[in-house]
C-alpha cells in the first residue's frame, strides 16, 4: 500500500531528470543557449547537473521501496 506514492514520485523524478538532461544535450550539441541571457558554459552545467540530481532523487526514491 505504502510503495504506490514512493514508484508514483521515483518516476516523476526519472522522467524529468532524464527528459532535462536529454534536452540540455541536444540544445548544447546544437550550440543553442540552454537558458536566455545567461553564460552558455554556466546554464548547461546547472542544467547538468540539475538533471543528475533529479535522476539520483529518482533512484533514492526507488530503493525505498
Amino acid at each position: 500500500m505504502e510503495s504506490g506514492p514512493t514508484v508514483f514520485a521515483g518516476m516523476v523524478f526519472v522522467l524529468f531528470g532524464g527528459a532535462l538532461l536529454v534536452w540540455t544535450a541536444v540544445r548544447v550539441r546544437h550550440r543553442e543557449p540552454v537558458a536566455q541571457d545567461v553564460s552558455p558554459v554556466a546554464s548547461a552545467t546547472l542544467a547538468g547537473l540539475a538533471a543528475v540530481a533529479t535522476l539520483a532523487l529518482g533512484a533514492w526514491c526507488f530503493t525505498r521501496l
